[in-house]
């Protein structure tokens, strides 16, 4: 419990530096394009890379900055190419979800394990559970029904995502500055 609360202190440290505040931006600007190229897969999947930008903004400013990044994104992703009704349960979900991926990978070394464990805990929290019934509440839809095919696009994207998610951790921490970088080594 007191690493969690240490995490979010640190990371709320994190907005008053505009040069956090400036990549924060440039993350959510890509965040909008990479979601151009999100694969729809009927009414209830799909297949996208927008989890990257937030992964990196929780490596880099920790839970506070990638959950607001988190919301603000699904918000302005949904203003710019709206895909379905707006439904603040996806915001909360993208919320969640910067929240974890900070709680896992700020100030920490990048390896496959952390990773691995930080995607896991968000596609079975906010993608299989919180998604699933926000999906099932918009669409009256029994959440046993869509389960099933979500649960099977998890199991098959989980490996492929925490690899493209390593890589590119591996690359920003490779290309940052030190100062950039809050890991202990």
């Amino acid at each position: 419990m007191h690493n969690f609360i240490y995490s979010f202190k640190e990371s709320s440290k994190e907005l008053r530096k505009v040069h956090n505040l400036a990549i924060s931006a440039m993350l959510a600007a890509m965040n909008t394009v990479i979601g151009f190229f999100t694969i729809t897969i009927g009414e209830f999947i799909k297949i996208g890379f927008s989890f990257l930008t937030i992964g990196i903004a929780g490596m880099l400013y920790g839970p506070v900055i990638a959950g607001i990044l988190g919301g603000t994104c699904d918000i302005l992703n949904y203003l710019i190419k709206p895909t379905g009704p707006f439904f603040p349960g996806f915001t909360v979900s993208s919320i969640l979800s910067g929240f974890i991926y900070g709680f896992y990978l700020y100030k920490k070394p990048v390896s496959i394990q952390r990773v691995f464990w930080a995607k896991l805990t968000v596609v079975i929290f906010v993608d299989l559970i919180l998604t699933t019934t926000w999906l099932s509440i918009l669409y009256g839809k029994a959440f046993l029904i869509l389960l099933p095919m979500r649960l099977l696009k998890a199991i098959l994207m989980l490996p492929i995502d925490t690899g493209i998610l390593y890589i590119v951790l591996k690359r920003v921490t490779t290309y940052a500055s030190p100062g950039e970088i809050h890991q202990k080594r």
